[in-house]
């Protein structure tokens, strides 16, 4: 289980374990101060965080708190605020900070400090969040185990012993041990889903463009990688998501946000149909007793009104893998590769970083051509299911949280993975198809380790995938979070 906190709960404890939608309002009605939120997380971190390194660089006390007081004084003063007014809040450490250290989990910028905000975060300030410090991540965010040589791992919310999951690991521990009320994470290859999926709370890809990536990307570029929201619950997503969303200029792909995704929440699901894909029928090789949970989660949706209907698309998906693997290697492989060029920095670069340089190095034009005509087919294959399905599910990862020594595993179900990231091959197929995925909470093995099952959407259609979430939500006899 969890490592043993609860000798070490502040007397605020119960203000942390409050939903960040219920605190903004309880901030906004003055029925708690700022500082009294402020203060109850920083004692939560203060107990909590030594026994699992999620959050780091945290800020000084001293200051946190000072701004604490500011936004009190600007609330008292009857000033207008924002929906996260109050709220501290932790950023995962591949997104730039103001004036507040960005690593990348790599020790190239161990000391480095943003002169700018990522557009995301730009946002979350202006609607009052307060940034109180970072989330760990794997170096560069490669790989699905949050560890690096600047911070150190990230150990799992429920077992010490065993991977956080990742790269938005620290954001999903830090918000399932009630450090931070909600918490932004990215993703390219699972990195919301599977650490939520880990640590038991929420965690939201939203569709390709929602949220504007920037400013320091290529940004014509076809996005796989997104920034999006997790929580403790699918009304804490939507909460973050409202703020995240929406075009922004200097992000060209970026696009509008189609109302509010918190006010539609209101609007209860009325039920719809579910292909189940599992496990493609052997394709995908699954840890004993993933599919099994998965399958009773699945079976909840009934109490929602959902039907759902195993199916295997047709496709030949060992070729869509390799085609994210080559388009993966295109953009990050080819981001990378300043670092490599300098002989002293390459020398600080993880295997894995490595490898995906001098695959990007080896890529022809008409690889990556034919890799984005794969990704093509395959959107025309999701858009024809979504003619006859509301929702595709499949679960979340192929493997249970494993021990926090294991870079990434080496076989899964007996079958060899040729590659950091081949044991998430499950994670690709929203990546691929541009979709909205929500990771929903599905259980516990017999061990007590966590997985969640993915509820993927139309393109698009992320407050349908939220309805839906919501509605699952509602069945479940235990609460998100780990306490």
């Amino acid at each position: 289980m969890r490592p043993s906190t609860k000798h070490a709960v502040p007397p605020a404890g119960d203000i942390c374990r409050q939903s960040a939608v219920d605190l903004a309002d309880a901030i906004r009605q003055r029925r708690l101060s700022v500082r009294e939120v402020v203060a109850a997380f920083l004692d939560r971190i203060e107990a909590v965080n030594p026994l699992v390194n999620a959050i780091v660089s945290l800020r000084e006390r001293a200051d946190i708190l000072a701004e604490a007081d500011r936004a009190d004084a600007h609330l008292a003063g009857g000033q207008q605020t924002g929906s996260l007014f109050g709220l501290p809040i932790a950023i995962k450490d591949l997104a730039l900070t103001t004036g507040l250290r960005t690593t990348f989990g790599s020790p190239i910028f161990a000391d480095f400090v943003p002169g700018e905000d990522d557009f995301f975060v730009e946002r979350l300030r202006e609607a009052g969040a307060i940034i109180i410090g970072k989330t760990n991540v794997p170096e560069f965010g490669l790989g699905s185990n949050t560890y690096n040589p600047v911070f150190g791992p990230t150990l799992n919310a429920f077992d010490p012993a065993l991977t956080a999951g990742g790269s938005s690991g620290g954001a999903a521990v830090a918000l399932a041990l009630d450090m931070v009320p909600v918490a932004d994470g990215s993703d390219f290859g699972g990195s919301l889903r599977n650490p939520a999926a880990y640590n038991n709370v929420y965690g939201f890809r939203p569709s390709q463009g929602l949220v504007p990536a920037g400013p320091d990307i290529e940004v014509f570029q076809a996005q796989m990688g997104v920034e999006g929201p997790m929580g403790r619950s699918v009304r804490d997503v939507a909460l973050l998501l409202e703020e995240q969303a929406g075009y922004h200029p200097r992000a060209p792909l970026s696009h509008d946000r189609q109302g509010s995704f918190l006010e539609g929440l209101e609007t209860k699901a009325s039920g719809g149909r579910i292909a189940w894909l599992g496990n493609l029928e052997g394709q995908l090789p699954m840890e004993p007793g993933i599919l099994d949970l998965c399958e009773a989660a699945l079976a909840r949706f009934a109490d929602a009104s959902y039907g759902s209907e195993a199916l295997v698309p047709d496709g030949d998906f060992e070729a869509l893998w390799q085609a994210f693997v080559t388009l993966r290697q295109a953009s990050s492989g080819c981001a990378l590769k300043a670092h490599y060029d300098d002989p002293a920095k390459r020398k600080l670069l993880k295997p894995e970083a490595i490898w995906e340089v001098e695959q990007a190095m080896r890529l022809t034009a008409p690889q990556v051509h034919a890799a984005t005509v794969r990704r093509t087919s395959w959107h025309r294959t999701l858009l024809s299911l979504f003619e006859r399905f509301d929702l595709i599910a499949l679960p979340t990862a192929q493997v249970f949280p494993f021990e926090v020594a294991t870079h990434w595993p080496r076989e899964v179900a007996g079958r060899t993975m040729d590659s950091y990231h081949r044991w998430m091959q499950v994670s690709a197929f929203a990546t691929l198809g541009g979709c909205p995925a929500l990771n929903v909470p599905a259980g516990f093995d017999e061990r007590g380790r966590p997985m969640g099952m993915q509820l993927i959407g139309r393109p698009r259609g992320d407050l349908a995938v939220l309805r839906a979430g919501a509605a699952y939500e509602a069945t479940l006899p235990w609460r998100a979070g780990a306490s």
